[in-house]
């Protein structure tokens, strides 16, 4: 539950660099990040924003009231303590950036990464999915004979799974290493025509 937590914890702060959020706002946001397979309810939420709020990570200001229920709004918005607390978890390149739970919030916030730290996270994520397609393939041909078709058959299907990501991810690596060469040099111009 603590990694979860923190997950959330940077979810926010990277979210709340886009400016002010109330928490029905954030908690869709954070929802439409985690993907479908993990949503995220108001008591995973509110009580991370309350530790944060006495973190001094985030702040409380009061927006306008609302039509519906006439109370004050109350929206979230980083502080500078914040700020360098984003910045810190966002160049942290150990196990913990590229597992399950963290990898896809701190992706959704790369472009705020420098390209040395974004090389490393992203194979250190591959290494990591490329240790796991090698188990799950050793044990799938171990089993195949052993359970029915359809057990055999999900195997299969995590197996494909994990390598169009392993795919995925040499392909943006390969990018991301393209993008930081210099430009090639421009060809030579044609000699000019004698006359």
């Amino acid at each position: 539950m603590a990694r979860r937590a923190e997950t959330i914890e940077l979810a926010v702060l990277g979210l709340l660099h886009e400016g002010p959020m109330h928490g029905y706002e954030l908690r869709k946001r954070l929802n439409l990040m985690l993907g479908w397979g993990r949503v995220l309810s108001y008591g995973s939420l509110y009580p991370t924003l309350k530790k944060m709020l006495k973190g001094s990570l985030i702040e409380e200001t009061t927006a306008t009231v609302t039509p519906v229920t006439r109370r004050p709004r109350i929206v979230y918005q980083v502080t500078e303590a914040g700020t360098r607390e984003f910045e810190r978890l966002m160049t942290e390149v150990g196990p913990t950036a590229w597992e399950d739970d963290n990898f896809d919030i701190r992706f959704a916030f790369f472009g705020r990464t420098d390209m040395e730290i974004r090389l490393r996270v992203l194979e250190g994520r591959r290494i990591r999915l490329q240790e796991r397609l090698d188990r799950v393939q050793r044990e799938l041909k171990m089993t195949e004979q052993e359970v029915d078709r359809y057990a055999a058959e999900l195997q299969r299907h995590g197996v494909e799974s994990v390598e169009r990501e392993v795919r995925w991810l040499s392909d943006l690596i390969n990018a991301e290493r393209s993008a930081g060469l210099p430009p090639p040099a421009a060809p030579p111009a044609p000699p000019a025509p004698q006359s």
